[in-house]
């Protein structure tokens, strides 16, 4: 089996996003397939055995085509190319055009969260069932911010159960923004990072953004609206209903959650897993599972995700 050198040329824009800051990213390829990758000018030199010279190089074109594309390339993004080049899988299409946020244009890292994106633009209902880091609320701000700046909707509401106050939040300081806001820290983050601050500011004083609690909702009807309920495990089963049924004309909905990561004193009254359940194969629902191979936090993320996936298949759950 030849073992000579095999030579992708690349831009040089991609040539130094798959090699990184101090040859980072090429040392993550190089530990993944076991070969040696050098960058001569003009491209990547790829030296070992050519099933290791493949699979690195499926990573290297993965790499190449979002540096080309204008994106951002971090080492997570390099970690779910080595990830699709050993599983042979790819991100496929995206959907709606997503905004570009101050680190560039937002895209999927992993063919979950394509699959995610377009199941957003399909469907009226989206949910998004996973662990932490895969993405599931940034994409869903992402999108629904994509809809308002092309004016599809009106209005962006995300709203996440209080739980921590138990949705009574009355005895905080300050104002109801004040209230709220620390609740909505994840939120706003994500929205600053894709709006930008002062753009987030205009528009929330316009009344086209809002954040508030799953109890501020009730009894209101949401239409040209696009709604992301976020944390959605810690929602009761009555909540759940009740949101679910404030869509009104013109609106779409995404709801993301952890139905490992439950904080409510019963967790049996979790309305996530129940509102699945019911909802599974209904016209115009979608249900999307993200998985450990997901995560795009740091890559110790992913394993810890995975020692807790492996203690709860030992102790015979399911979630």
């Amino acid at each position: 089996m030849s073992r000579a050198p095999e030579f992708v040329q690349l831009s040089d824009v991609a040539a130094r996003a798959v090699a990184g800051a101090n040859s980072r990213h090429a040392a993550l390829i190089e530990d993944a397939f076991g070969v040696l990758v050098e960058t001569p000018g003009g491209g990547v030199s790829l030296s070992g055995d050519a099933k290791s010279r493949g699979q690195a190089k499926k990573a290297v074109q993965a790499i190449a085509a979002r540096a080309d594309q204008g994106l951002e390339i971090g080492e997570a993004d390099v970690r779910v190319a080595i990830g699709q080049a050993r599983t042979g899988g790819g991100t496929g299409g995206v959907g709606s055009p997503l905004p570009i946020g101050r680190r560039g244009q937002v895209a999927p890292k992993t063919p979950t969260q394509a699959h995610y994106l377009k199941a957003l633009t399909d469907c009226e209902l989206v949910f998004g069932l996973g662990p932490a880091g895969t993405g599931k609320t940034f994409l869903a701000v992402a999108h629904g911010a994509g809809m308002l700046l092309r004016g599809a909707v009106d209005r962006l509401i995300v709203s996440r159960p209080a739980v921590e106050a138990g949705e009574r939040l009355g005895f905080l300081p300050g104002d109801m923004n004040e209230k709220v806001d620390p609740y909505m820290a994840p939120v706003w983050e994500a929205l600053t990072d894709i709006l930008g601050a002062e753009q987030l500011r205009r528009r929330r004083e316009k009344g086209e953004i809002e954040v508030a609690p799953i109890a501020f909702l009730r009894g209101r009807t949401l239409s040209h609206a696009f709604v992301i309920v976020d944390e959605a495990q810690n929602a009761s089963r009555a909540q759940m209903k009740m949101v679910l049924t404030r869509l009104g004309e013109g609106a779409r909905m995404a709801v993301t959650g952890d139905p490992t990561q439950i904080d409510l004193p019963n967790p049996r009254d979790s309305g996530l897993a129940h509102a699945v359940d019911l909802l599974e194969g209904v016209k115009g629902i979608g249900i999307v599972r993200f998985g450990s191979e997901d995560v795009v936090r740091h890559p110790l993320v992913e394993r810890i995700v995975r020692a807790y996936d492996a203690d709860a298949a030992k102790r015979g759950r399911t979630v």
